[in-house]
């Protein structure tokens, strides 16, 4: 799998020399980029997809406003995993060699990861509050109607 991974790479990015220095950089900086948002567009597509019906679920069967939570839910995932994205850029160590290439984006790559992995989290998190609360809701409004009322005497 490494000797793929270098193959992949030195295909993708320039070989070193002292005229195209910068030539590394910008070429990790673009697969980085590349992939980051692909893999947060493609997060956020399948969150879209298979959460409406936890959000319909949790607001009380209102697909409407289900609808519009989540697509508020996926704007809100796209401009923080994005910023995130274009923010990390600018940190870390600057590759020159393909090995650090390599070791550049695994680490980006394997943030990247995280911080989508986290927001997923938040996200069922915050939905599952919701739910729980919208159940004791309609469990309160059920009991208060299938109590006997007080007859006068």
């Amino acid at each position: 799998m490494r000797k793929f991974a270098a193959h992949f790479l030195t295909m993708l990015l320039p070989r070193q020399n002292k005229q195209e220095g910068n030539e590394m950089i910008e070429s990790s900086y673009m697969i980085y980029l590349f992939l980051s948002i692909v893999m947060t567009v493609w997060v956020a597509r399948t969150l879209h997809k298979n959460g409406r019906i936890f959000l319909v679920d949790s607001l009380n069967g209102n697909e409407a406003l289900a609808d519009s939570v989540n697509h508020l839910l996926v704007v809100g995932f796209y401009l923080i995993n994005i910023g995130y994205v274009t923010l990390a850029l600018r940190y870390g160590h600057k590759p020159a060699t393909i090995q650090q290439a390599i070791e550049f984006l695994s680490t980006k790559i394997g943030l990247v990861m995280l911080v989508l992995g986290a927001m997923h989290f938040f996200n069922i998190y915050i939905i599952a509050k919701m739910r729980h609360r919208a159940v004791r809701r309609a469990a309160y409004h059920y009991a208060q109607r299938s109590e006997p009322k007080a007859e006068n005497a």
